[in-house]
């Protein structure tokens, strides 16, 4: 897994990067440049949602220059958009607003348990949109076991991609093996936990991966930055990891992580900062109603 970004292979044979740009958060007049320059340093996976920047994340693609077959472009139905029908328009907008043809990769943003209906049937649209090649693959974000048992047991199509909070101090391990045990790879957003940072006034500020001392010496011994290696052990645990940022050099600096290695050991030694306390919203928390696009 050095030299380049390696490609995961997903449940239905479609290749996706393991390493690619986040825009949440991004501003769109910072969103175009980040995406260039992604784009031009490497990356080729760009993940978005309904966070007021799909249309500069497509100008960004366009301005790179790169055929459309070599970006591997995901976007996110919003909760306020569940329902059979309502998945189909908001899906249609947020192409439109990409201005491209069609999606590599269309996941539901969070479960819904109160009313897990509306849920299956946003995922019954994806499904419909998977068959008509509008997009060439499915997914889920923030779903925990008991929630992948209760979607496949009543669509067809087992998700592609599950995407959860994963970071050091949430390794999310039950989730990671039940994702497995259906097939489904897991995708770490906020892998670097700025998630403890920015959310809710940052309760968990304190438990920031980047500052704590075994990812300082393990970066230090390979002369990275904790960063690095964080990205790093996302990428041990087969994991894929959407890193965000609008600076160019920080760009560049999580993108470089291909020329090392971790050892076994140093992987279990960053599992071991896990707390099991997840810094964003609970998923078993999300209505139709809440949460700002996350």
């Amino acid at each position: 897994m050095t030299g380049k970004n390696p490609t995961i292979m997903l449940n239905n044979g479609v290749r996706m990067p393991a390493l690619g740009l986040g825009v949440f958060q991004s501003p769109p007049e910072e969103t175009v440049p980040a995406v260039e320059a992604a784009l031009q340093i490497g990356y080729r996976l760009i993940d978005t949602a309904a966070y007021g920047n799909e249309k500069e994340v497509g100008e960004g693609i366009r301005r790179s220059g790169l055929d459309r077959s070599e970006v591997f472009v995901t976007t996110k139905l919003w909760l306020s958009d569940y329902g059979y029908e309502s998945a189909l328009r908001a899906f249609d907008t947020s192409l439109g607003k990409l201005g491209l043809d069609y999606l590599d990769l269309y996941l539901l943003h969070w479960p819904v348990p109160s009313t897990f209906e509306a849920t299956v049937a946003s995922y019954r649209a994806a499904e419909k949109l998977l068959a008509e090649g509008r997009v060439r693959a499915i997914g889920v974000c923030n779903h925990n076991p008991a929630h992948l048992r209760t979607l496949t047991e009543q669509t067809e199509v087992v998700p592609a991609v599950n995407q959860v909070e994963l970071h050091p101090y949430f390794v999310q391990r039950e989730v990671r093996e039940a994702d497995a045990g259906h097939g489904i790879v897991t995708q770490s957003w906020s892998p670097l936990g700025g998630v403890n940072v920015y959310w809710d006034g940052g309760r968990n500020k304190a438990k920031n991966p980047l500052e704590h001392p075994t990812v300082g010496e393990i970066a230090a011994r390979y002369g990275k930055t904790p960063a690095q290696v964080i990205l790093r052990w996302h990428l041990e645990h087969g994991l894929s990891a959407i890193p965000k940022s609008v600076k160019a050099h920080r760009i560049a600096e999580n993108f470089d992580i291909f020329d090392f290695t971790l050892t076994a050991g140093e992987v279990a030694s960053i599992n071991t900062i896990d707390t099991g306390v997840r810094g964003g919203p609970d998923p078993d928390g999300a209505r139709r109603s809440s949460y700002s696009d996350s």
